[in-house]
């Protein structure tokens, strides 16, 4: 199940110079740089990503800016033709996001995140023990040694620690709530997996696999219920036919105001 991304890739670059005969091979995709470009009168921020192979000029507007996929060989001037020449559906895409825009989430002690829909609060505690994380009411307690606390690196840190915990609380979860309305609407329960999706929130395979994204555990249960009966329907309706939606409707009844409700609030929960 998508929840975004605007792509357009309709005009052709240059074809990328021939490096064959260079050695070492050049990479197939160059690290991504920043850049600006001045649209309607405004100062507008692009992550460009170059890649070997690439035709076409590409741009992809959602909750993190403007990202523009180009081949290794294409001109700045080609790039930003392109840009130029879709300007008003840039602008308006930009400002169709806006209220939706990704923020960069602080792992620092203190720093707030999502879990079932609640905000909770990181707090290091220094304790001679191995790291650990644990929930006690609205805190997440992180506990490290005070040397690592001291690091300059501690929120790198602290951040693979909360990632894993996220994972490890949100597979039984999914797991608990896709067997609960397997069992209530006579489904055979499925297989379920966590993904790292950043492009959908479930998947589901022909094989009864369902994949939910672990950053699903950040949403409110019943924006989760809402998800696990939409990829159940799938077992039954490998579409989205009206036959889709009614299985969909029969299991989730307020699934139309939790879908807009989702589509609203899932930059609050892709921040990391």
């Amino acid at each position: 199940m998508k929840w975004f991304t605007s792509l357009i890739s309709d005009a052709i670059a240059p074809s990328a110079p021939d490096v064959s005969a260079v050695k070492p091979v050049a990479p197939t995709l160059s690290p991504p740089t920043t850049r600006a470009i001045a649209l309607n009168g405004k100062h507008v921020d692009y992550l460009l990503v170059r890649k070997r192979g690439r035709r076409g000029v590409g741009l992809r507007i959602d909750g993190k800016g403007m990202s523009v996929m180009a081949p290794l060989g294409a001109s700045i001037s080609t790039i930003e033709d392109m840009i130029t020449k879709h300007e008003s559906w840039v602008v308006n895409k930009l400002e169709e996001w806006a209220p939706r825009r990704v923020i960069a989430q602080s792992f620092a002690d203190g720093a707030q995140l999502y879990f079932l829909g609640n905000t909770i609060s990181l707090r290091y505690v220094a304790a001679p023990v191995k790291p650990r994380i644990e929930l006690d009411g609205e805190q997440l307690l992180i506990y490290l040694k005070a040397d690592t606390i001291a690091a300059t690196d501690c929120d790198a840190q602290v951040s693979k620690l909360v990632l894993a915990w996220m994972r490890k609380q949100a597979l039984p979860h999914f797991a608990q709530r896709a067997f609960f309305f397997a069992r209530l609407h006579n489904y055979v329960p499925p297989r379920v997996m966590l993904s790292s999706a950043l492009g959908r929130w479930g998947s589901c395979n022909s094989k009864r696999e369902v994949r939910f994204s672990w950053r699903l555990i950040k949403a409110r249960s019943a924006l989760i219920d809402y998800v696990v009966c939409h990829e159940l329907a799938h077992l039954r309706h490998m579409n989205h036919s009206n036959e889709f939606w009614a299985e969909v409707e029969l299991m989730c009844p307020e699934y139309r105001t939790l879908k807009v409700e989702l589509d609203k609030s899932d930059h609050l929960f892709r921040a990391y």
